[in-house]
């Protein structure tokens, strides 16, 4: 929890974001992450200064538990001082035992968002589904709590500004916005009309312009006139070159197929998984993990 310090900006933890995002879907499946369509709404969590702190921090636990569909699953809320936001033991269950850092007795309408983070500990846990380190755990953490539809309320958490600033999470603000921009479009859902941060706000602007530019990497068909020259020559290269060599920091690559087409694999734009397909012009291809249909010119 950055209290008052400097705050990380830009998209230093992209490549572990998108392997989350990859992963909730091999864990998860489409079928599952559809029915997260709809995110934690605002009223559901919020907490007047006039609710009592335990049965208010309670009523929030319980819904977001309702959200990730834990019915099973019973939060016991408690307050300390620590230099962590939350804190949540993973025991066997079904009751877990969540610390908030005592900042929060003061600053209730970002219990919400501490929550949201902690319990999405316990659904990770109860999937099986964990990253190796500490720092990679925590990304797949809040990564899956933006993209399943509670993490709007982290990016509002944020509010910086030139005497004082406060971040939940270990992602930047810009990559918060990505992720919940990544659920915007395949939801088609607007969340910027739940902040109420403006620097959260801004984040997401820049999280979207970074997502959609996931829509336009060659060989979609999406890709602008640059990239789509330098695709071409790239491939041009691989096909002289009889499939051998791809430009460092080109999202696609080019792979030779025995006797077959030259073949060219890229990332899936909604689920990052790599997609395989031949260079022979004009392809349509289907991501056999989001399923979503990508329009290619190989």
């Amino acid at each position: 929890m950055a209290n008052g310090g400097p705050v990380q900006h830009g998209f230093p933890h992209l490549e572990t974001v998108r392997a989350s995002i990859t992963a909730l879907y091999r864990r998860l499946s489409y079928d599952t992450i559809q029915t997260f369509a709809a995110s934690v709404a605002p009223v559901d969590v919020a907490f007047s200064d006039t609710d009592d702190l335990y049965l208010g921090a309670q009523r929030v636990a319980r819904e977001l538990v309702r959200h990730y569909r834990l019915p099973d699953a019973r939060l016991i809320v408690s307050f300390r001082e620590m230099s962590h936001a939350a804190n949540v033991e993973l025991a066997a269950g079904p009751e877990y035992f969540v610390e908030l850092n005592d900042r929060f007795r003061t600053h209730r309408r970002d219990i919400g968002a501490a929550l949201a983070h902690e319990v999405m500990h316990v659904y990770l846990h109860r999937l099986g589904l964990s990253f190796p380190g500490t720092r990679d755990n925590e990304i797949l953490t809040d990564t899956a709590t933006t993209y399943l539809g509670a993490g709007w309320l982290l990016l509002d958490a944020y509010r910086e500004d030139a005497a004082s600033s406060q971040k939940l999470g270990y992602l930047t603000p810009e990559e918060f916005g990505y992720v919940l921009a990544k659920r915007a479009l395949l939801f088609a859902e607007d969340p910027s009309v739940w902040f109420t941060s403006p620097q959260a706000y801004a984040a997401y602007v820049k999280g979207l312009a970074e997502a959609r530019r996931d829509e336009q990497q060659p060989p979609l068909t999406a890709a602008g006139w640059a990239g789509r020259r330098r695709y071409a020559h790239d491939r041009r290269h691989a096909q002289d070159q009889r499939g051998a060599g791809t430009r460092p920091g080109a999202p696609y690559a080019f792979t030779p197929d025995g006797r077959g087409p030259l073949r060219v694999s890229f990332p899936c734009p909604t689920c990052q998984q790599r997609i395989r397909v031949p260079v022979r012009g004009r392809v349509r291809a289907r991501c056999g993990l989001c399923r979503t249909v990508l329009e290619c010119d190989t």
